[in-house]
């Protein structure tokens, strides 16, 4: 069932009483190419979904604020003035936004706020992505007269990753969300910060997400160990080409790579295999959409969903099972979404097999593992914005 505004509105009312507030809204994304590409440099191809993070927010002229979250049922006041912040991760997206936004010149104050999503949790469609980017925006419309702009907005977004939920993550998750346009992927170049929109109407298939209710957890060592991964492979690089600049796998070739692989551990170079397949792989479906040839897109899928469970590991069992029915299936393309180590699969899908598609996913997965799979409909919608 899709989140409505007046749901939150409602529970504002309840919660936290007095006048209302300002509604915002953020979403979720896919990505659907370009996995662990980010913090490499490399190229992604995201766009936002429909589902997505709404929250009310009133601010109420102290340096405390005071927030609900509906999902939860959770309550917390914390003030901007406390070094630690609040606990609940749920609470410390909010808090390190608004930090990061002080830091941008931003002069926030104290709100009272209710929020929930619609954006599954767990399934790799950056919920956490979007509660930041959705506070971001609120923050830079009620105390900055909207004198950020989105690329930073973004960036606060990220930087709230860094810095109080240790996840060093890239920054195409908070693009998207912000960045998000009905109808519309991007491709960003995430060295550069360059992007641009790539009309998404493919006639004749149907994006499909099969979500496989198995949570993930980024924070901590296996998304961090990866990232280090790629970072050992770059300064062995480094130095043997001192004359090269190079600061991430991004600028590396196939004959670097091979020249370090004494270098560093095999499992770096395993990684790092990974990373500059992907990015020659993001290239070719940008060329192969330019030319509506969505069979290449999808081989592209399925190779990348190869990558993710063998080279770069973060696939699971659950995901991999569902890989292979998209297979059996004659799915066009198919393959792990997110950061991994749960979620969902995305697939392309003919939308002559759609339907035996998913009845067959869901059956077989539910056979084997007893847990019913959640089937999202990948509808590309708008990014931040204003509500009410």
């Amino acid at each position: 069932m899709r989140l409505t505004i007046d749901d939150v509105r409602q529970r504002f009312q309840k919660h936290l009483g007095g006048e209302p507030g300002s509604v915002y809204a953020s979403p979720g994304r896919i990505n659907l190419i370009g996995e662990h590409t980010d913090y490499n440099g490399g190229f992604v191809f995201p766009g936002a979904v429909e589902q997505g993070m709404i929250a009310e927010i009133r601010p109420n002229g102290t340096r405390t604020i005071m927030a609900y979250s509906i999902d939860l049922k959770d309550y917390a006041e914390f003030s901007l003035d406390d070094p630690a912040g609040p606990k609940a991760s749920h609470f410390r997206y909010i808090f390190g936004v608004a930090k990061e936004m002080e830091k941008l010149g931003v002069p926030v104050k104290g709100f009272d706020t209710a929020f929930a999503g619609d954006v599954p949790l767990g399934a790799g469609m950056s919920s956490s992505a979007a509660l930041e980017s959705c506070f971001a925006f609120a923050i830079n419309d009620l105390f900055g007269d909207n004198k950020i702009g989105k690329m930073d907005l973004a960036k606060a977004g990220q930087s709230t990753e860094h810095n109080y939920l240790g996840v060093n993550c890239g920054i195409m998750d908070q693009f998207a969300s912000v960045f998000g346009k009905k109808g519309n992927l991007m491709r960003l170049d995430c060295r550069s910060g360059e992007f641009e929109y790539f009309p998404w109407n493919p006639k004749g298939y149907k994006l499909v997400l099969i979500n496989s209710c198995v949570k993930h957890e980024l924070a901590g060592s296996p998304y961090n160990d990866r990232r280090n991964s790629c970072e050992n492979v770059v300064k062995a690089i480094k130095a043997k080409h001192p004359e090269k600049k190079i600061e991430t796998l991004r600028e590396a070739t196939w004959d670097e790579l091979k020249e370090v692989s004494g270098d560093v551990s095999a499992e770096d170079i395993k990684r790092a295999t990974f990373v500059l397949g992907e990015k020659d792989r993001v290239l070719a479906v940008c060329d192969a959409l330019e030319r509506g040839d969505y069979e290449t897109v999808g081989q592209k899928m399925y190779e990348t969903h190869y990558g993710l469970s063998k080279e770069y590991e973060v696939s699971c069992e659950e995901l991999d099972f569902l890989n292979d029915i998209a297979k059996e299936c004659s799915v066009t393309g198919s393959r792990i979404m997110g950061g991994g180590f749960g979620g969902c699969t995305i697939n392309l899908v003919a939308d002559e097999l759609y339907d035996n598609f998913v009845k067959t996913a869901v059956a077989k997965f539910k056979d084997k593992s007893v847990k019913e799979p959640i089937v999202i409909d990948g509808v590309i919608g708008d990014g931040s914005r204003k509500l009410a």
